[in-house]
């Protein structure tokens, strides 16, 4: 079976309603701008503009994982990190990351049976044991991806996890497989859902802003490098946790946009957009992200 992007779009809308103008899923997000500096290990490793040092501007985009932009931010959720990046020739490139470390399945179609599993109700405790049954696959990232979904203290005190495999091709005409982790500079912490509700329905949004304002939040983006035998084209893989990483850089995120997603401007962060340097692995999930992502884009513009 094929799914359409269509059918992604309306599995999401199915599990947290139509909402105009707002994204599918990540639906409610604050946008900050800040800087990407690159390391010489970074540019060793790739040709890419943005990795050979010199800083770079950028556009970040903290989220919950809702499709409800008004989603409290209290909740049991996946957060978002998205990143994009400002080339000096006037291109674009974006990391698109989730502190849900592990994906939990091998294939959009695997995706689209999830949100169908997940929609609110009584059936969802018969609909959530069919999902396993048919995506065994998934059970074994169920621990750490559940203990994910903890709320954190702020967005800037959480992990983020970009869960698809890059091909990084060097000067010298080699390569190496890759995946990104966002590493907060503040540590990842995490409260308890009492504390959490607490602090209020947008206390994640209000504190970063308040945050921002005193000083510069940074990650540093780390690269895990495949090895021998390791799987880059299925998101469901793990690569050995012995593999060597590698610091390809830092995001400074300095101060809050408000500039962007104002009248008719509509951002998209999409993980396959790449530039000379790096190239897709083939795996179908991060494949079909270009396909979902204009379709969401497309129902954002019409209503």
């Amino acid at each position: 079976m094929n799914v359409s992007a269509a059918e992604a779009t309306s599995a999401a809308n199915e599990m947290f309603g139509k909402h105009p103008g707002a994204r599918a899923l990540h639906a409610k997000g604050v946008l900050l701008k800040g800087t990407f500096t690159a390391t010489p290990q970074a540019a060793a490793l790739t040709s890419a503009a943005h990795m050979q040092g010199e800083p770079v501007p950028a556009t970040i985009r903290f989220s919950n994982g809702s499709g409800h932009p008004k989603a409290a931010d209290y909740g049991a959720d996946v957060r978002g990190m998205a990143i994009k990046l400002y080339l000096p020739d006037g291109g674009r490139t974006d990391i698109v990351a989730q502190s849900a470390p592990r994906f939990p399945v091998h294939t959009p179609e695997g995706f689209v049976d999830l949100l169908h599993a997940q929609r609110p109700g009584p059936a969802m405790a018969y609909r959530m044991p069919l999902f396993f049954a048919r995506h065994p696959e998934a059970l074994p990232g169920l621990p750490a991806n559940l203990k994910a979904l903890r709320p954190p203290e702020s967005f800037a005190t959480c992990s983020y996890y970009a869960v698809h495999a890059f091909r990084f091709l060097d000067a010298g005409g080699g390569s190496r497989y890759v995946r990104y982790t966002l590493v907060p500079e503040a540590g990842d912490h995490r409260i308890g859902q009492r504390e959490a509700k607490r602090r209020g329905r947008d206390y994640l949004h209000d504190e970063i802003a308040r945050r921002v304002q005193s000083a510069p939040v940074r990650f540093g983006l780390e690269l895990q490098l495949a090895g021998p035998g390791d799987d880059p084209d299925d998101p469901v893989s793990q690569w050995p946790a012995e593999r060597e990483r590698v610091r390809a850089g830092t995001i400074e995120i300095t101060a809050l946009e408000t500039e962007r997603e104002t009248g008719g401007d509509v951002l998209v962060f999409d993980p396959t957009r790449v530039v000379d340097g790096i190239e897709l692995s083939r795996d179908p999930v991060l494949n079909f992200r270009h396909e979902a992502y204009s379709d969401s884009v497309a129902h954002r513009m019409s209503s």
